[in-house]
Parts: structure tokens; sequence; C-alpha cells
């Protein structure tokens, strides 16, 4: 951490000198543990970012704000993984999708409560999250994606 940004105490966020909540994964998943996907909205361009990232794609602009995201979209590709790193063998196989949010950004994440023969490009879903936070790596509130 840089000598500009802080941890608040009550919220796990990592804020600049200014006390604004960066566009960081960190703080994407800081928000996935209270139950809220947020992305980042450029004030140049309006393009939206899901998860953030700290310039526009766009226009190349640090300028930004971040905003609640509707937790629904359609899946755009999906694979569907046999033989995956050790921390997620226990779960294989399982399906990984990418889905369009109805907010506009692409966002990848795990494909679960749906029979993998069941997974159909264009099916909707939803964001839900899990309730409880691994102790291995990555300490992070997770998301992932179930049927709509």
């Amino acid at each position: 951490m840089s000598k500009t940004m802080t941890r608040e105490a009550s919220k796990d966020f990592v804020r600049d000198a200014h006390g604004e909540i960066l566009p960081i994964i960190e703080n994407f998943y800081s928000y996935c543990a209270e139950g809220k996907l947020m992305g980042i909205k450029c004030v140049g361009c309006g393009q939206i970012m899901c998860p953030p990232r700290a310039i526009c794609r766009n226009c190349l602009s640090d300028k930004y704000e971040w905003v609640e995201l509707k937790e629904r979209g359609k899946l755009v590709t999906y694979t569907i993984i046999y033989f995956p790193p050790t921390q997620f063998q226990l779960l294989a196989p399982y399906a990984v999708g990418i889905s369009k949010l109805d907010d506009g950004p692409h966002l990848p994440g795990m494909i679960k409560n749906v029979k993998l023969e069941e997974i159909t490009i264009g099916m909707p879903l939803r964001v839900d999250y899990e309730t409880v936070i691994p102790k291995d790596w990555p300490r992070w509130a997770r998301y992932f994606f179930k049927p709509a």
C-alpha cells in the first residue's frame, strides 16, 4: 500500500488520500461481501467496467464513479473445467462463463445451481454471492452466476 492509501476499519475498502474508494479488485470484492455488484463508470465517456479498472479502456481517463449494477445478464460463452487448479479440484467438473450484464459490461464467473448439460448460450443468469469467505486464497467474498 502506498502512503496515499488507507484502510477504513468499519468497511474493508482501500481509499485514496481524499477518502475515495479506489477502483481496484479488492474493493470490488469488498462490495461483493455486502451483497452488492458494483462497477465503475468512466466520467469521461460513460463506459461501465466490471470488475473495475484504474484507467478506462475506451478513453484512457482515470476519472470514475462507483455504480451499483443490475445482477442480471445473459450467458455469452462458457466452458466446463475438468482439470482445475489445485484449489478448485473438489469442484470439478464445473462451468465458468461470461455473462453480458443488463447494464452492459461482460463479467466472468462460475455457473452454479444448474446441471452442466442444461447450460446454454443466451440463457438468463443472475449474480449471487457465497455466504462464507474462504480460509484459503483468495480470501474474498465470491460471486457466481445461477439461472435467473
